[in-house]
């Protein structure tokens, strides 16, 4: 938490004038000891919506008192003159957060708020010192994206031997990969890096994909993640061995070359978005243009003067279009189905100097704000998305306050839209806000206006040469054509052969669109075998994927040290502790949106259960994987003697 102030009284004067003020206040008030500067004439007025409530909505003149004192305490403590306040317990955090947020902050986040700022810690720690075992116990994470760069580091810090294996030549997983016009996080920056190595010096309040991947290979290098990882390498299979109660990894290099590995416990961290989806197009063969999924963007095709279709209006489309918009001669963009687009000042928007130098240099003012932001963005929607029963308009809504989200989208997108009621009824969705995943307007509204962009509805039918021909018997001849159709995301760990106890499939299992998994990470039959970002942690009602990721690092590597330190050296998931939290989890989802009728998204399987989505609010899921269990778990040791041969 230590940071050293180097700016001069003029510079943190012109800083301040940039400062979120609920977050300035919440530092005032802790380095002056007085509450009164977030109450009566302080008190900030209720953060609204996705806005920054940069003015706390007090007038001009307290907020220049509010600076002004800020200026001086601040300047102080850099001269030494002010002690730095001890770090504050759960009730402090909750009774500060309540009051720059303007609203009640419950009890309950008191615990979860301190680890997201770092004023407790939450890694896991071994009981004495680290037992001589952990020398000899080793981990194969699988991938270095997000997931694999924090089981890394977590892993390291503990001692425990692993290596990391990655398909790329480079970390960043899914920021690596998504490297397409406009590319971007839709999660604020400040919220979207990790607890334990944040960054206070994004320059933007959503970053770009160079930004993002920027940081991640930071935090990889920084942490020797690196160093510990096999790059340019696939992990082919997995195969559990009863008798060691080790697993046999083959992986593969590019020139096709395998070797086998082996280890005691397998983190696959491959995630949910890491393999395109293409949708199977009669005649798609036959386009002679340039044709590319917008995971896998071609920058050696130039789009100047050509004519361009991009195929899908999901959260890649709507980056993409506004990015590309005036380059080609003709932009068509195919919509199968609108979505619902939300307003956010910050969403474009740099951060300016003075504010990234406040974020740097006054004490936990980062912190504070990176607080706020886990509190507007994570669990105030989930009462909103789900089901009242009682709710008489569910052909629009599921409940009065979605009714309300559903009627401040519906303004803003006629406001964006006027004197375009053609758009207008293209583009406005028929079923409730949040149904489908929530995208940020990044100009999309502005670029459908453009004449020299065309929106297509009707669904496309065939390719023909040249020509995209849709339903109504309409031909768009193209030059290029991208496809904005995501990912195989229910088809988890594809292509990867995973086979745990008897030799048992993890494929056959779960199918090509049926995952289940304790808690998301752990099966029944599959030993020492964990699943980051697995099935029903995707994040729909907001948040940040971090989170989660550390929640899941955090079990994983708690249950870890348990095993080692009591010499269990398997552990596996009870059939009947999975079957009931998996029953939990689809009853649990049955009352939210994503079940409602006619919500046919990625998040549901051919069978209509959710297989992507957590129906739980964050607090809840931190809490169950906050400790693991060693009961929800059959326990066993290794036959002594025993070594294994590779197959």
């Amino acid at each position: 938490m230590a940071v050293k102030m180097t700016l001069t009284d003029d510079e943190l004067r012109a800083a301040l004038e940039s400062a979120n003020l609920p977050t300035l206040q919440v530092v005032l008030a802790r380095l002056t000891g007085d509450s009164g500067w977030l109450s009566g004439p302080y008190q900030p007025a209720r953060t609204k919506a996705l806005d920054d409530n940069d003015d706390a909505g007090l007038p001009s003149e307290r907020q220049a008192e509010v600076r002004a004192a800020a200026c001086d305490v601040l300047s102080r403590w850099r001269d030494g003159l002010v002690p730095e306040p001890p770090l504050p317990g759960e009730t402090e955090i909750v009774e500060l957060l309540t009051a720059c947020m303007g609203e009640p902050v419950p009890a309950e986040y008191g615990a979860v708020m301190a680890e997201e700022a770092g004023f407790r810690p939450r890694d896991a720690k071994w009981t004495g010192a680290p037992p001589e075992r952990a020398k000899d116990f080793s981990v194969l994470v699988i991938g270095a994206g997000i997931s694999g760069i924090c089981a890394s580091i977590k892993l390291s810090a503990l001692g425990i031997p692993h290596i990391v294996v990655e398909k790329n030549d480079r970390v960043g997983g899914t920021w690596l990969e998504n490297d397409y016009p406009g590319a971007g996080v839709d999660t604020p920056s400040h919220l979207y890096s990790f607890s334990f190595d944040s960054n206070p010096s994004w320059s933007r309040y959503y970053a770009k994909q160079p930004e993002i991947l920027e940081y991640l290979t930071g935090v990889a290098k920084r942490h020797g993640v690196t160093e510990r990882t096999l790059f340019g390498t696939e992990v082919v299979s997995a195969v559990f061995h009863e008798r060691t109660g080790r697993w046999e990894v083959t992986t593969c290099d590019r020139d096709g070359a395998e070797e086998t590995r082996w280890a005691n416990a397998v983190l696959s961290s491959v995630g949910q978005l890491n393999r395109p989806q293409m949708p199977s197009i009669p005649g798609q063969d036959t386009f002679p243009g340039a044709s590319f999924h917008s995971a896998r963007w071609n920058h050696d095709v130039s789009l100047t003067g050509k004519r361009v279709g991009v195929l899908g209006v999901g959260a890649s489309a709507m980056q993409i279009v506004p990015s590309i918009a005036g380059t080609p001669e003709e932009l068509v963009v195919y919509q199968r189905s609108p979505q619902w687009v939300a307003p956010n000042a910050n969403y474009l928007r740099p951060v300016p100097e003075g504010a990234r130098l406040l974020m740097e240099q006054v004490p936990a003012y980062a912190a504070w704000y990176r607080l706020r932001l886990l509190w507007m963005f994570n669990d105030k929607l989930h009462a909103s998305l789900r089901k009242d029963p009682d709710w008489p308009h569910p052909e629009r809504s599921v409940n009065a306050a979605n009714d309300k989200h559903r009627e401040f989208f519906t303004r803003y997108l006629r406001e964006q839209l006027s004197g375009r009621d053609d758009l207008v009824d293209q583009t406005l969705p028929n079923y409730p806000p949040y149904g489908k995943r929530i995208l940020m307007d990044n100009g999309w509204f502005s670029a459908l206006k453009r004449d020299d962009v065309r929106l297509v509805t009707s669904a496309v039918d065939r390719i023909e040469g040249s020509d995209v021909v849709t339903a109504d018997g309409e031909h768009h001849p193209l030059d290029v054509l991208v496809y904005a159709t995501g990912f195989q995301s229910k088809r988890m760990l594809y292509p990867m052969d995973i086979r745990g106890r008897g030799g048992q499939s993890l494929r056959e299992l779960w199918g090509d669109d049926d995952a289940h998994a304790y808690l998301g990470m752990t099966v029944p039959g599959f030993p020492n075998f964990f699943v980051l970002y697995g099935p029903n942690t995707n994040l729909g009602h907001g948040g940040s994927v971090m989170f989660h990721t550390e929640c899941q690092v955090n079990y994983v590597t708690r249950l870890l040290v348990e095993m080692i330190e009591r010499d269990i050296d398997t552990v596996e998931c009870r059939a009947d502790v999975h079957d009931d939290y998996n029953s939990r989890v689809d009853t649990a989802h049955e009352a939210m949106i994503w079940t409602h009728r006619g919500m046919n998204t990625w998040y549901r399987n051919k069978r209509g259960r959710v297989v992507t989505n957590t129906p739980w609010r964050l607090r809840d899921y931190w809490a169950m994987t906050h400790d693991p269990d060693l009961a929800d778990f059959a326990s066993s040791a290794s036959e002594p003697g025993l070594e294994e041969k590779a197959s």
